[in-house]
């Protein structure tokens, strides 16, 4: 099971899933009785954000930051966070940063407090991979863009989270089919694969290994769905 630092920084592709990993990594953490802030980075996409999950975050005790005009029909972004002061404080902080390069900029910003923390050990960067997304389906393909997250946000990723998945639709066969992509995508770019998610609605593969496998809830909200639908 992964084990999460301090500083838990989640990129992937669109339609990764990396939003439903973040809300699913903090619920897990807000359980054991951590303290769990929650920053949401992704500036693009307006239906997959951590801020449609803020009730279920008050309700666990979770501190979401979101930016000023997240959920709202305003399209200009303002993000006003002290990441510096969060990162310092106790707990645990995750950060899930926008789908595409510009996301992966405007973390660049904070690049400099950030690295600090992967300095000391204390910050993970997890590049998150759907191999049922279209443009990711290959590792190659994954790589190329994982590897220009890293230049565009001035960061190097620590590990990868294969969250090969079709939400409700997902089958154990599903999963299987991943892990080998998933561990070629490993040995190309030298990262470990900090764990494999299955969607509680779906059984376990037999080859995937327990100390790999993160049970997640399917969190994320579609634009025709009602938030009761979401995260209970």
């Amino acid at each position: 099971m992964y084990q999460p630092k301090k500083i838990i920084v989640v990129t992937g592709h669109f339609g990764s899933g990396k939003t439903n990993f973040s809300v699913a990594l903090a619920l897990e953490l807000a359980a054991k009785g951590e303290k769990v802030t929650v920053v949401d980075f992704d500036l693009v996409n307006p239906y997959f954000r951590t801020a449609d999950f803020k009730e279920a975050f008050e309700k666990r005790g979770i501190t979401l930051r979101a930016p000023d005009y997240a959920n709202t029909n305003v399209d200009i972004p303002s993000v006003q966070f002290d990441l510096g002061g969060l990162a310092a404080a106790d707990g645990y902080l995750i950060i899930d940063v926008g789908g595409d390069e510009d996301g992966a900029v405007a973390l660049g910003r904070y690049s400099h407090v950030l690295n600090s923390y992967a300095e000391t050990g204390e910050l993970d960067m997890l590049g998150v991979v759907s191999f049922r997304r279209y443009l990711t389906r290959t590792p190659e393909d994954a790589e190329q863009f994982l590897r220009g997250i890293e230049r565009a946000s001035r960061m190097k990723l620590t590990h990868l989270v294969n969250n090969t998945n079709l939400g409700m639709e997902t089958t154990a066969e599903m999963i299987a089919e991943s892990l080998p992509l998933g561990e070629a995508l490993s040995a190309s770019m030298g990262l470990p694969v900090a764990c494999v998610t299955v969607p509680e609605i779906a059984e376990v593969p037999a080859a995937l290994p327990a100390e790999q496998m993160m049970r997640v809830p399917v969190a994320v909200r579609l634009p025709w769905m009602p938030k009761s639908e979401a995260v209970g």
